[in-house]
């Protein structure tokens, strides 16, 4: 018998509703994007608020060779349904979005963009709405290390990729590789280490309660000298992310667990630039 909320019983979906989402670091345009996982959580999940924080279209990846696939046009459409049908949906940029920023306090089919943002949760708490990416020094004053790391980055997710399939071929759930060899690093956990403290540092000194960011491809949500630190994770490693309950309680999604997701994980097949689907940008403005 399939386990309840299964991909098998799609038939009677359970759509799960929430105060505010959060979710960033999706990566539209790169392999590594897991669109399938992000849209089943879309498509079973409801909000009064939608948060963007940072990353979502990977500007990086797309300057240096153009990869699209049609799912990522779905995920584009199903967010924009989203604004239409009545959820607030903001847009923080991040670093791989960074085009965007030029077009902050404007809005597009109903997704306003902004720098940052402050949310007050049902409990009445104020939570810092940031990427992160301005707290993360190699990012902000050697760009071009944080693009060798970038092209690192993307070798590890393939190694990742090709991992889960063959556990797919065990019949065994998703499990990131990528992410594991990350936490494994001593000096990955000594950056994230100080990289959220820097945030919390931030948010205390603008008055707020707590952050909400992403950036580092590290779900967590923990206190830090009194300040409530929390990361929304990513979409092409642990497809995560953090929601808000009706009466202010956060909690981080692991969408593949929550769903027992075990999707075939598969590599869309490359879509050359000539052949690809545009993003009409006529409904979005």
């Amino acid at each position: 018998m399939a386990p309840k909320d299964s991909p098998a019983q799609y038939g009677r979906p359970v759509t799960r509703r929430y105060r505010t989402i959060w979710i960033s670091d999706i990566h539209l345009g790169t392999p590594g994007c897991k669109t399938e996982f992000l849209l089943d959580f879309l498509r079973h999940t409801e909000s009064d608020y939608l948060y963007l924080v940072g990353d979502i279209v990977d500007g990086w990846r797309l300057k240096r060779s153009w990869y699209w696939h049609e799912g990522h046009n779905d995920v584009v459409q199903k967010l924009l349904r989203k604004a239409r049908k009545g959820t607030q949906v903001t847009y923080v940029p991040g670093n791989h979005d960074e085009m965007l920023r030029q077009y902050v306090d404007l809005e597009f089919g109903g997704v306003l963009v902004v720098s940052d943002a402050m949310h007050r949760t049902a409990d009445g708490r104020m939570l810092l709405v940031t990427h992160g990416d301005a707290f993360d020094p190699i990012v902000s004053y050697a760009r071009w290390l944080a693009l060798l790391g970038d092209e690192a980055y993307n070798i590890a997710l393939a190694l990742n990729h090709w991992f889960n399939k063959a556990r797919l071929a065990l019949g065994l759930p998703y499990w990131s590789l990528s992410a594991y060899l990350k936490g494994r690093v001593k000096n990955a956990v000594s950056f994230i280490s100080d990289y959220e403290k820097a945030l919390a540092a931030e948010a205390k000194r603008r008055g707020a309660d707590g952050v909400v960011c992403g950036h580092i491809h590290k779900a967590e949500m923990r206190d830090i000298d009194g300040v409530l630190y929390c990361n929304d994770g990513d979409w092409v490693e642990s497809c995560t992310a953090l929601v808000e309950h009706a009466g202010g309680r956060l909690e981080i999604l692991d969408w593949a667990e929550v769903r027992n997701l075990q999707f075939a994980a598969r590599r869309p097949d490359f879509i050359p630039a000539e052949a690809a689907p545009a993003l009409n940008l006529a409904e979005i403005s």
